[in-house]
């Protein structure tokens, strides 16, 4: 059943597992997106669909709240022994829709000599839909050195084209569209046609979901600059994280 996610807050069942980044030519980490989970005392790992609330919910704002927290603590944790690593979050555009959003969240970044800054990642469906207000937020969050990436983009992508300006960092390319793409000429082509669209405006790529050899050697030929999913690690605990990726080199899977 759905759990109230101020009560999960308040009884400390929440947590931040992490999820690598990772160059797609140097096989180097390039960081890691944040996810939020939660461990329910009786029903253990929950699904986020039963507890996150919708953008608009009142209790959003805690959970955004509590997040941008752990980020931030588990940032200086990882800092001590390893430098600055770039971590993204997901959050919905209509948390932007309160004035004080950005710069409450300027507030909280950390205000330390190795911090380089922060992603914010915006679901692409939600961000084209929204366009005016998106652009604006990704202008204003760049003085505070927080990127806005474009996730999950799907078959939205062509409305992308008809922008004279691109204030956003990054495109993260839908899993539907990575799964299997090595045996598929149609997916090889829209990828393609979404690098050339990032190139232009000198934005990262990374494909989402990506899970085989295959599929990973593809978008290292199809030119992405960044890869994420199973094929090189599963979301983990933060530290399990420090411990395992942190400071270690990144090696091909077998």
């Amino acid at each position: 059943p759905p759990v109230d996610v101020t009560e999960a807050i308040h009884a400390d069942w929440l947590e931040l597992w992490y999820q690598p980044k990772i160059e797609v030519r140097s096989l180097t980490l390039s960081g890691a997106e944040a996810l939020v989970r939660m461990r329910h005392p009786t029903w253990g790992t929950v699904p986020p669909a039963y507890f996150i609330p919708d953008g608009g919910d009142p209790h959003f704002r805690a959970l955004t709240e509590f997040v941008i927290s752990r980020v931030v603590g588990d940032w200086r944790s990882f800092v001590i022994d390893h430098g600055h690593v770039e971590i993204s979050v997901n959050l919905p555009v209509t948390f932007f829709q309160d004035p004080m959003a950005i710069e409450n969240l300027a507030c909280q970044m950390p205000n330390h000599p190795a911090f380089e800054g922060l992603i914010v990642e915006i679901d692409g469906s939600e961000l084209i839909h929204n366009l005016p207000l998106a652009k604006k937020v990704a202008r204003q969050l760049q003085i505070h050195n927080i990127g806005l990436s474009i996730d999950n983009l799907g078959t939205e992508w062509p409305l992308l084209m008809e922008l004279n300006d691109f204030p956003f960092v990054e495109i993260k390319v839908n899993r539907e569209l990575i799964a299997g793409c090595a045996d598929n000429r149609l997916k090889q082509s829209v990828c393609r046609r979404i690098l050339e669209l990032a190139d232009g405006f000198g934005a990262r790529t990374v494909p989402e979901g990506v899970e085989t050899r295959a599929d990973f050697q593809m978008a290292r030929e199809l030119g992405f600059d960044l890869t994420q999913g199973f094929f090189f690690a599963k979301p983990m605990e933060a530290n399990k994280f420090a411990r395992r990726i942190l400071g270690r080199p990144v090696t091909m899977p077998n």
